[in-house]
């Protein structure tokens, strides 16, 4: 062979040719990123099935509790009837029947009370959706300038999905003569921050004990609502210092 003076001998090998080896290579790769695809779509399937099951346990039961409340509702209505029915026929109807009445009336109330909150919850009007407020209550206790309290945060809506969001609760009265203004947190032990946070799907109960402080005449409580998110709202609610003896 010639070789050319100053030119670099390169070493060859010589290999098969082997086409089909390729073709197997693409092969597998091919299988192994099906597979995974594949598994991926079966873990969300899984995953989101689990979670559309736990919201309708969630729905019949809320559903479940709203029969219950109808049926006594149905009831106490056919006892109250009856009983109206007993005092026309005899008018000396002893003191016992009337606190009696008395009482059943106050079961209707409360009764209708909770069917139209469960009704709300599951089916609201058109101009009433989305982060409102329920109950609000103040009543008396035993111990001196301590007051029992109550807030009910609900979402309205047919769909519920997780709500996130915080309340801010202001009592508004005087000290010497001045305008006070107490955080919610100044008052009550079972509340450490100036809002509460919420997180609920359809109701979230705020509940506990105030003090007030010594020289402060509450006039009023302020409650401001925030929800966060897509569809973020605030709301805000004034009431007076009313208190329910019990």
């Amino acid at each position: 062979m010639t070789v050319v003076k100053g030119s670099k001998q390169q070493n060859l090998r010589v290999v098969p040719h082997r086409p089909w080896l390729r073709v197997l290579y693409v092969f597998i790769t091919v299988l192994i990123t099906a597979s995974a695809a594949v598994g991926a779509y079966y873990f969300g399937f899984k995953q989101g099935m689990a979670e559309q099951e736990a919201a309708l346990a969630q729905i019949s039961s809320l559903s479940s509790a709203l029969d219950s409340k109808s049926a006594a509702l149905r009831a106490a209505e056919q006892e109250l009837a009856n009983i109206r029915l007993g005092a026309e026929v005899d008018r000396q109807s002893s003191e016992d029947v009337r606190q009696e009445v008395i009482a059943l009336k106050e079961q209707l109330a409360a009764l209708e009370a909770d069917n139209s909150f469960y009704r709300n919850l599951m089916a609201p009007t058109e101009n009433k959706r989305g982060l409102t407020f329920g109950a609000i209550e103040l009543s008396d206790t035993d111990a001196g300038r301590t007051y029992h309290y109550k807030f009910v945060m609900q979402q309205l809506a047919t769909n519920h999905e997780l709500l996130n969001g915080s309340l801010e609760v202001v009592v508004v009265g005087k000290q010497n003569d001045l305008e006070a203004r107490y955080y919610l947190s100044d008052l009550s032990s079972s509340v450490s921050d100036k809002t509460v946070k919420l997180r609920f799907k359809y109701f979230q109960t705020i509940e506990g004990d105030l003090v007030l402080p010594v020289g402060f005449d509450p006039e009023r409580i302020e409650l401001t609502a925030r929800s966060t998110g897509k569809n973020a709202v605030t709301i805000e609610k004034r009431f007076g210092w009313l208190v329910e003896e019990t």
